[in-house]
């Protein structure tokens, strides 16, 4: 039996807007060191040496929205995989690990589960290794195996893990699961010694899994059953079915199976947990990253192009310019071409609020960044008035975006660097450096990049409507309808 990664990588993070979108969650952002959160998840289990041969591909669940990032980053880092499990709508973790046990079930008749948020720090990756190992003869052994945090301090962020008496070596019983206490309840359970941080890492047999869910929720499996039943290949993605997954509940792996396994000892499978104490966190806001990453001598944390003067304990994150910190304290100044945003570090969980008014005014930046990303490449929208709106766009060797037409606009291309192929109507001619072409309204145009460099160009769309809905596809190498 194999040691199957299953990432689940369906969260938003809104806490830690301006930077983590709706479209473009934090698990893909570098936020901890050179790779992102997604990257560093799925080599987590590089080098693992406790006695089970690691499934070379994850299988991964993700929103569909993001499914092409998600595949180029995992691509990126060397973990390239064809079982990337597209939600349509999310429904939480239970339906999303039901997904991929059924999956896996299809594919492998059974294998060992690790469990994982794409969205979470570990720095000790040998203690790490050294934890799964002690859990995998309880999982193997049908137990349904969690990992609890030892806890550093009174932490009112994160749910607990009530651990009970050994029951192997480095395992012990769970007692129950318990939800974020107040302050005082937070340090009654780091003083009795019998808490844990819950980490929501899991591993667990695909079929234990199933029977849980089976067991505790069968409105989920049978949604679930159903949703697969009606999946499709396509490329890398398994897109389940739309209508079936909708109408699934959504409900998360505590609610839905660990407590009430805690809760019913009788039922066959065993709440365990093994805890650790490998540096992790969940990076669940600002002040959390502030808290995880090397400070200078006053306190303060800085990503990209930051100046302090007279600051002391603050964060600052510049994406597009220069930040400038001058006699502050206690701060998080975060950058982006589109919005800045400035906080008190202790305020930074309440971030959400803004992120909720944004999405209730049908402001964009809730959602997404001003630079998207395409299967193709990416386009940053640097500039926009009535009637017109100018775009960078980037496309990378050998791909090609779809041909299509507008009703409502027209377009002006200017190659930056790089070489263009352009069909415009029965026309198909090259385009190099410092030379332009105009795509008028009505015509079907594509647009590919022949040569082995990135193509860089500059489009400037005039029009009466310039939304990003006002595109006829008519053949596409991606699956966009």
């Amino acid at each position: 039996m194999k040691l199957q990664p299953v990432i689940l990588s369906g969260g938003s993070g809104t806490r830690l807007w301006p930077l983590s979108r709706e479209q473009y969650p934090k698990q893909l952002l570098p936020l901890a060191g050179a790779d992102t959160m997604l990257q560093e998840t799925a080599l987590r289990l590089a080098g693992f040496a406790g006695g089970l041969e690691v499934a070379a591909e994850p299988v991964v669940v993700c929103n569909e929205e993001y499914r092409f990032i998600t595949a180029e980053q995992l691509r990126a880092a060397g973990c390239a995989s064809n079982r990337l499990m597209l939600e349509p709508v999310g429904r939480n973790t239970a339906p999303a690990l039901t997904l991929a046990a059924l999956q896996i079930e299809r594919d492998q008749g059974d294998a060992l589960m690790l469990v994982m948020p794409a969205d979470h720090v570990i720095r000790d990756r040998a203690a790490f290794h050294a934890a799964i190992a002690a859990g995998v003869p309880a999982a193997l052994d049908g137990a349904m195996v969690t990992f609890g945090i030892v806890p550093e301090r009174a932490e009112t962020g994160y749910g607990y893990i009530r651990a009970g008496n050994e029951v192997a070596a480095g395992v012990r019983s769970v007692q129950a699961f318990v939800e974020k206490p107040d302050a005082e309840t937070a340090e009654r359970y780091v003083a009795s010694g019998e808490y844990l941080w819950n980490s929501g890492l899991f591993m667990v047999k695909a079929s234990t899994w199933l029977a849980a869910i089976a067991l505790f929720r069968a409105d989920i499996a049978e949604a679930c059953r159903k949703a697969l039943e009606k999946a499709s290949q396509d490329a890398d993605f398994i897109r389940v079915g739309r209508e079936a997954f909708t109408a699934c509940p959504s409900d998360s792996i505590d609610y839905a199976v660990m407590e009430r396994l805690a809760a019913k000892p009788d039922s066959g499978i065993a709440p365990q947990v093994v805890p650790m104490s490998v540096g992790w966190s969940d990076v669940g806001a600002w002040d959390a990253l502030w808290a995880l990453a090397d400070k200078d001598g006053s306190g303060n944390v800085a990503r990209g192009d930051v100046m302090f003067e007279d600051a002391r304990n603050t964060l600052a994150y510049a994406s597009d310019r220069l930040v400038a910190c001058l006699g502050v304290e206690d701060l998080v100044v975060v950058e982006t071409p589109d919005a800045v945003m400035v906080a008190h570090r202790e305020r930074t969980q309440d971030v959400k609020a803004i992120v909720a008014r944004l999405r209730s005014e049908g402001r964009s930046q809730a959602t997404a960044h001003r630079k998207i990303h395409r299967p193709w490449g990416f386009y940053d929208s640097i500039d926009a008035g009535p009637r017109f709106q100018v775009k960078r766009i980037v496309v990378k060797p050998g791909a090609s975006l779809s041909l299509q037409m507008h009703h409502h606009r027209a377009e002006h291309w200017i190659v930056v660097s790089g070489t263009a192929r352009v069909t415009r109507g029965e026309e198909s001619f090259l385009l190099s450096e410092n030379q332009s072409t105009y795509i008028p309204l009505g015509v079907t145009h594509r647009l590919e990049n022949p040569g082995k460099v990135a193509l860089e160009m500059i489009e400037v769309q005039s029009g009466s409507y310039l939304g990003e809905d006002d595109i006829v596809r008519f053949e596409d190498s991606y699956g966009r309808g």
